[in-house]
């Protein structure tokens, strides 16, 4: 069932703060809670599947406890029925990400179904406020 525009992207919004949360925590719960069971995030020469991807935010330093600031920030959602393309800055352990999430509502409920992302190119330093400058462009919206 489709939702209105202001209703889903409130729902997704909060999948997003979800996400954002879980991964300055270092919460694997949260972030298992947030992702489809086969969802896979890719990278420049990385595929891996969800689980493989949570074993290693748990072998990896937290970002709260290592101090770093939280400034994750959502730059842009898109909502087409039931999917959606929400394109995200993740400022994590001072590299800058920026995250395309494919997200699908399914049985009422949203999810993050496919995660692409790298470094932010457009950037030369690592500040969180660089990042946030520095945005990626948009070549072709028809």
């Amino acid at each position: 069932m489709s939702c209105q525009f202001s209703e889903c992207s409130r729902a997704i919004e909060s999948v997003l703060l979800h996400y954002f949360d879980g991964l300055h925590r270092g919460d694997t719960v949260l972030l298992d809670a947030v992702f489809d069971d086969h969802c896979y995030l890719s990278a420049p020469g990385v595929r891996r599947n969800k689980q493989e991807w949570l074993n290693l935010v748990k072998s990896r330093p937290v970002p709260q406890k290592e101090g770093y600031p939280y400034a994750y920030d959502i730059l842009s959602i898109d909502v087409c029925g039931q999917q959606a393309m929400a394109k995200v800055a993740c400022p994590l352990l001072g590299r800058q990400y920026i995250d395309f999430l494919g997200l699908l509502q399914e049985s009422g409920e949203w999810r993050i179904v496919s995660k692409i992302y790298a470094d932010n190119p457009f950037t030369t330093s690592h500040s969180v406020n660089d990042a946030k400058e520095a945005q990626c462009h948009t070549s072709i919206s028809r």
